[in-house]
């Protein structure tokens, strides 16, 4: 009998409170909703819970929609200090790529065609071309990410065959990706050779035999072996390579084109594109979204021989980039052949000077004034696997509260949604990876999240 006394879901719908929801989001999402809400209410009634009103009905439903609806791709404030953060989209673009998206990409667009003859041409030729004349390469090929480079060069060229890779640099980063699993996609067969710590050239030279493929270098990503640790010089594995005539591939990862003072003690662990080239590296696999500052995507520069190779394998074309990557890739180009890269957002952050990032931690602090805050120097970091050791000076915003994961959580519920971290019983918002444009949305999440003093403590910090 308690069950009739639930509210159809039309009724539910229909209420006022949720007309602009409707609106919003669709009124066929929000009868959806609804309709789960009220099945789960059922339930809970059967369990003995008692029946709610309409209006509370209605509330729950509005807040269903509303959690369902911040489910998706959202814009976000990264106050983590991680520059390259990966679970927020990693290198932020400029504007300049979203206006040449937008440009290009509202109509048709010449993806696939040469305007001047009008006959059919390669997608992504230019930007190969011009991807190739930067980091000095014979030839270059784009595709949607580091991994699908990584796979693509394994198994074009060793699918059946041994590859050969030192126990060091058999490494898992974010996401699961494991170097054994993707040789194994890819049909090649491991070889490993060496010691996790210790690996030197002859251990590759007598490993090599009839089905042996090629070598691979693996960058270590976001971990370091020290103290009793040795591995040859790339340049030394490369001439191996050429001495045995066998492919060397390097999984580099970061794709760091130009300097990085900042980090300038660390910067020699992040060779660079060029530099891999340079030693006799015949394949570089690396990313387009990390120290090279653009949208998602991958990169295998090196010798015509191979990379033509890679192009005409029909996985080639599974893993190719879309229209929106390359209108944006190709302002990034644009800013490297201008000398420009400075301007890209990456760099930006990154060399954003210490006066200025601790001037705007002292404006986030007297606006949370008077609840308990101190601005401290911090350490930030680049992210993305690169450059695991190379501290970032940076300053940060520290708000000690009786429940760090409950006023994170409240500083996510923000309409700009403001990501920090946790550090000793206090919530952390760190400057260097907050774009200036956004310390509004900062103060307001911060005053919202701790008004009312809900969590901060009077300990006398201030």
């Amino acid at each position: 009998m308690e069950l009739r006394k639930l509210p159809k879901v039309d009724r539910i719908v229909s209420a006022p409170q949720l007309s602009e929801l409707s609106e919003r989001v669709g009124r066929r999402v929000v009868t959806a909703i609804a309709r789960d809400v009220i099945g789960r209410l059922r339930s809970e009634v059967k369990a003995g819970s008692s029946v709610p009103t309409d209006d509370e009905v209605v509330r729950r439903v509005a807040r269903e929609v509303e959690r369902r609806s911040r489910l998706g791709l959202g814009r976000v404030v990264n106050a983590t200090g991680v520059v390259l953060h990966t679970n927020l989209g990693r290198a932020p673009l400029s504007r300049a790529a979203l206006e040449r998206i937008f440009e290009l990409c509202g109509g048709y667009v010449s993806l696939e065609l040469d305007v001047e003859s009008g006959s059919r041409t390669r997608r992504g030729l230019s930007a190969e071309a011009r991807m190739a004349r930067l980091v000095g390469a014979e030839d270059a090929l784009l595709v949607n990410n580091n991994a699908a480079a990584v796979l693509l060069a394994l198994s074009t060229i060793a699918a059946g065959r041994d590859v050969i890779v030192s126990r060091g640099e058999l490494v898992e980063i974010g996401g699961g990706f494991r170097i054994p699993e993707v040789l194994a996609r890819s049909g090649a067969r491991l070889v490993e050779v060496g010691t996790t710590n210790r690996t030197r050239v002859n251990d590759y030279a007598r490993a090599i035999g009839a089905s042996t493929a090629c070598l691979l270098r693996v960058h270590p990503s976001n971990f370091r072996i020290t103290g009793f640790a040795e591995r040859p010089e790339l340049s030394e594995l490369a001439a191996l390579a050429r001495e045995r005539e066998l492919p060397l591939i390097k999984d580099l990862g970061g794709g760091l084109v130009v300097p990085l003072p900042e980090v300038a003690s660390e910067a020699e662990r992040e060779p660079s594109v060029q530099a891999c080239l340079a030693a006799g590296v015949d394949l570089v696999c690396f990313s387009l979204d990390k120290l090279f500052g653009g949208p998602q995507g991958g990169v295998v520069a090196g010798s015509s021989r191979w990379v033509s190779l890679l192009r005409e394998d029909p996985l080639a074309r599974a893993l190719r980039v879309d229209k929106l990557t390359l209108a944006a890739l190709e302002t990034v180009l644009d800013a490297y052949e201008r000398d420009a890269a400075s301007e890209l957002p990456v760099f930006l952050l990154l060399r954003a000077p210490l006066e200025e990032l601790r001037a705007r931690a002292e404006a986030w602090r007297a606006a949370l004034h008077p609840h308990p805050a101190e601005v401290i120097s911090s350490v930030a970091a680049i992210g993305g696997g690169t450059l695991a050791e190379a501290p970032v000076e940076s300053w940060a915003l520290r708000v000690p509260c009786d429940d760090p994961e409950d006023a994170s959580r409240r500083l996510r519920a923000a309409l700009a949604p403001v990501l920090a971290r946790i550090e000793d019983g206090a919530v952390v918002l760190d400057v260097r990876t907050v774009f200036p444009g956004e310390d509004g949305e900062v103060i307001r999440a911060l005053q919202s999240a701790f008004g009312g003093g809900r969590s901060a403590r009077s300990d006398g910090v201030s």
